[in-house]
């Protein structure tokens, strides 16, 4: 089972039909996805990834194992509530909190967000466009995005039949972009009732994942989908996602563009239907809609 690879620079040339069919099956059908030829600068996806680990292997890794998580971890005990990981979170947008994070990341961490954040404005854009949507529909239900990084490690587990590293969950917000481990596996995402292992990254690929947000404004014809993080005896796995949400107090609800009709009498739509029978299902639907108002 391949997993879905949506080549960005093919939107833009002779495949872009192609390319958009490939991202609307594969936002629809699996709700996750790889993106290749994504435009974020090699040298700052190398750089961060390389001060993540630093900071880990100098700070982290030492606090995380004198932590009661991990003092307490044996093959008697299974810890049910916990996660085995340790991580920090940069708020981007709309207010930073910069000084917050390790000072040896405060430059490269902001130039990261940077790039990302248009690399999940032209993914928003192209997915309102095959929902039929303006293309700056769901950036503008956003009503001023919040960006925020969630920068993880998920250490190396004497034993990791008895935790998880992180619990199976749906992300709540829109579009999640991670760029994970290249060596060490770990994440699963549920694909038609079995979970599927996501590989490790390959020639600074980005995984992409959508949030509950997203399923509610499509109407649930794009999916988020629960998944989980299983830690490992033989490494520790790098994590940096970065999160394209709505804003705090943007008000979220399905496109109407996207709903059923509702509130009619059969009657009516069996008279309807007779003239439209032949048509197109859905844009019989959004006629509905107008002719029932």
């Amino acid at each position: 089972m391949e997993i879905p690879v949506i080549k960005m620079d093919e939107l833009y040339g002779e495949k872009r039909s192609e390319t958009l069919t490939l991202l609307h099956d594969a936002c629809a059908q699996w709700g996750f996805f790889w993106v290749e030829n994504h435009g974020i600068n090699d040298d700052i996806m190398d750089k961060i990834k390389e001060l993540v680990n630093k900071h880990y292997e100098e700070n982290m890794e030492k606090n995380f194992y004198s932590s009661e998580i991990a003092k307490n971890l044996g093959p008697d005990k299974v810890a049910s509530n916990v996660d085995w990981e340790c991580s920090f979170m940069y708020h981007h947008q709309p207010k930073s909190n910069i000084h917050d994070i390790p000072e040896l990341l405060r430059t490269t961490v902001p130039e990261y967000a940077e790039e990302v954040v248009k690399l999940a404005e032209q993914l928003a854009e192209v997915m309102s466009e095959n929902l039929g949507l303006d293309k700056d529909y769901l950036k503008k239900a956003f009503c001023k995005p919040s960006v925020g990084i969630k920068v993880a490690k998920y250490p190396r587990c004497s034993h990791p039949e008895v935790v998880m590293g992180l619990r199976g969950h749906t992300d709540a917000g829109g579009i999640i972009l991670l760029f994970q481990d290249d060596l060490v596996p770990g994440l699963e995402f549920m694909k038609d009732g079995r979970r599927i292992s996501i590989p490790p990254t390959q020639g600074n690929r980005i995984f992409v994942n959508l949030g509950d947000q997203i399923e509610v404004i499509s109407n649930g014809i794009y999916k988020s989908i629960c998944h989980q993080v299983l830690p490992n005896q033989n490494g520790s796995r790098l994590s940096i996602a970065t999160f394209y949400n709505p804003g705090a107090d943007a008000i979220i609800f399905p496109a109407p563009k996207l709903t059923y009709p509702s509130q009619y009498r059969f009657q009516d739509y069996l008279n309807f239907y007779s003239t439209t029978k032949f048509t197109d299902k859905v844009s019989r639907f959004q006629n509905t809609k107008i002719v029932f108002k």
